[in-house]
């Protein structure tokens, strides 16, 4: 019996002492008639994730984050079969005790793409930046109004709004220097933001393929949540961890693609954005970096180690593509941080 799970000190009591969840995880693995099989829980996630036999992975959601687990379910079905990078398909969901969800799911194979990368060639390098750009364009050509009731954040420039309010002090609290926190209002301000959605039908930017007003946004697409096979060519096998979907801007997306896919490589990123089918403005990018529910300016700097000392040039730096490369009309069937 898993117990319930609602502060922050509740869950650092319960979700990572495994002998409470591993009884809770067994005995809804007999419910869900896979009791018996091999259960592994995964060292990544920051909530319970364990392996079941070769076939089943089960994510468990303590009553704090239960809402991510409904998200999760919701957005699963909605993309299964619909990427050219296959996504787990549900298999059960739905409440446990005391709070919690569940979601049993199909296991996918490979192995992570971001301790893998070391290994993988240049030339599969890039055709996995393309891969990633065709997947990232198919997720955003999707019609996200039948998961409008359970994504948010609903009204999209507010949603800038409020974050932009707190820029400075969310990465204050992450401990970014005062040279940069003095650069982000003048460079919020200044960054092409859309404050409305833009109009319905194809844009007049040719040769862009129209972008839909919202898009469904995985919102954390990177290595840490890509799966590929060393045996095959080094193909992508699976995309995962929906949970932090929501529908918005498509640049958005953008953010952890440039960061954590491509981190600042920008022949890597014009490859994924050419096959993607449309180019970004690297403010734009910059700004979505700094309004990012999850932004942390601080940890981005020591990670990718900027030559830059502004917010315009580390805009260049992370986010610049070059010269684009693909044919007038080349794109993906579409034209979300």
């Amino acid at each position: 019996m898993l117990p319930l799970v609602l502060t922050d000190e509740e869950w650092d009591a319960v979700v990572p002492d495994e002998t409470v969840m591993r009884p809770g995880a067994e005995a809804l693995c007999a419910r869900l008639g896979v009791g018996g099989l091999p259960l592994e829980r995964f060292a990544e996630g920051s909530v319970p994730v364990y392996a079941v036999g070769a076939e089943h992975v089960l994510k468990l959601f303590p009553a704090a984050s239960a809402r991510d687990g409904l998200v999760e379910e919701r957005v699963l079905a909605r993309v299964d079969g619909a990427l050219p990078i296959p996504t787990p398909s549900v298999r059960a969901a739905g409440e446990y005790v005391n709070g919690w969800r569940y979601i049993l799911m199909s296991r996918l194979p490979g192995e992570g793409l971001a301790p893998a990368w070391p290994r993988i060639p240049p030339p599969d390098r890039e055709r996995i930046a393309r891969d990633c750009g065709e997947a990232l364009a198919a997720l955003h050509a999707l019609d996200p109004g039948p998961l409008a009731e359970v994504l948010g954040p609903g009204d999209w420039p507010a949603f800038l709004a409020r974050q932009r309010a707190g820029a400075v002090d969310r990465q204050r609290e992450r401990g970014l220097a005062e040279a940069w926190l003095e650069q982000i209002p003048d460079f919020l301000a200044a960054a092409p933001l859309p404050v409305a959605p833009p109009p319905a039908g194809p844009l007049p930017a040719a040769p862009a393929p129209a972008v839909p007003a919202r898009a469904l946004l995985h919102t954390e697409f990177m290595r840490e949540h890509l799966l590929t096979d060393p045996a095959d060519g080094w193909r992508l096998t699976g995309l995962i961890d929906f949970e932090p979907a929501m529908i918005g801007d498509p640049a958005y997306d953008l953010v952890a693609v440039g960061l954590f896919t491509t981190r600042a490589d920008p022949h890597l990123l014009g490859r994924l954005l050419d096959a993607y089918g449309r180019r970004f403005e690297p403010r734009l990018l910059m700004a979505y970096t700094l309004l990012h529910v999850y932004s942390n300016l601080p940890w981005y700097l020591r990670e990718l180690k900027p030559s830059a000392r502004t917010l315009d040039a580390l805009a260049e730096e992370w986010f610049g593509a070059g010269q684009e490369t693909a044919p007038q009309g080349r794109g993906s069937v579409r034209s979300r941080l």
